[in-house]
């Protein structure tokens, strides 16, 4: 298992520490003020790189995931979140689908998830990733993820030192060291816009997957569609166009 940068914000190894009784009240210490206000949101919070401790906001919430993680991140390269991620992905009690950008996929980060196929079948550890594009072959640029089902989190922040606001020397925020784009991180509570994001984060992983699979080297789905399933030239032949079947996309464990 990968190892990781222990901290407050860091239960990794933890199953005690997990997202069943989360709220957003838990991410309160991690805001420049250490608090929110009286009339703050109890389903979303927006929290900005440069002020808020993005990263170890999105280590609370990630290292506490048990269950599932449906995650589209168009830039991937922060190697303590991949730590925790690929910690998740090893544990066949978590269910993962990782869509990353092709255009990014030439990270150090992103290098270390397609090594971790390729020595592991991480499908049989409930994981499927893909690197590609959206449905129309422009970049995938959805930077955001759902967790266990209850916590969603989405915005501009870019996994990397400068995109989470993180320190390449000990300093505090707006100190030597510093360095922090302009980002924004939405922590989202409210299960109306969980349900909408985990069906739109499927189907952009669906999109990625059906135009990755002429090229195992970006997908985690190899096997052949099974014989049974497999459509014969007669029925593509008799259905009619909008109803023939395509199963590029179908895979099972």
């Amino acid at each position: 298992m990968p190892s990781t940068k222990k901290s407050a914000s860091n239960a990794v190894g933890d199953p005690t520490q997990n997202l069943e009784k989360f709220t957003l009240l838990d991410l309160e210490p991690y805001t420049y003020e250490k608090s929110y206000s009286s009339n703050a949101s109890k389903d979303f919070h927006l929290f900005y790189v440069g002020r808020d401790d993005v990263h170890n906001i999105l280590k609370y919430v990630l290292s506490r995931v048990t269950v599932s993680l449906y995650l589209n991140m168009y830039s991937y390269d922060d190697p303590e979140l991949n730590d925790i991620l690929m910690a998740k992905v090893l544990d066949p009690k978590v269910t993962m689908l990782i869509t990353l950008d092709k255009s990014q996929a030439g990270s150090k980060t992103e290098a270390t998830l397609i090594a971790a196929d390729k020595a592991k079948n991480l499908s049989a550890f409930n994981t499927d990733f893909v690197i590609g594009n959206s449905s129309t072959g422009q970049i995938s640029h959805t930077k955001g993820f759902v967790a266990d089902g209850r916590v969603a989190a989405e915005g501009s922040t870019n996994w990397s030192i400068s995109g989470e606001g993180e320190f390449v020397i000990t300093g505090k925020p707006g100190g030597p060291g510093y360095k922090a784009q302009n980002n924004t991180q939405s922590v989202i509570t409210d299960p109306d816009t969980i349900s909408r994001f985990t069906a739109e984060l499927i189907r952009e992983h669906m999109a990625a997957q059906h135009a990755a699979m002429s090229n195992p080297q970006n997908s985690s789905l190899k096997s052949p569609l099974p014989e049974k399933f497999a459509p014969t030239k007669q029925d593509n032949a008799t259905a009619a166009p909008h109803a023939r079947t395509d199963f590029s996309g179908y895979h099972t464990r």
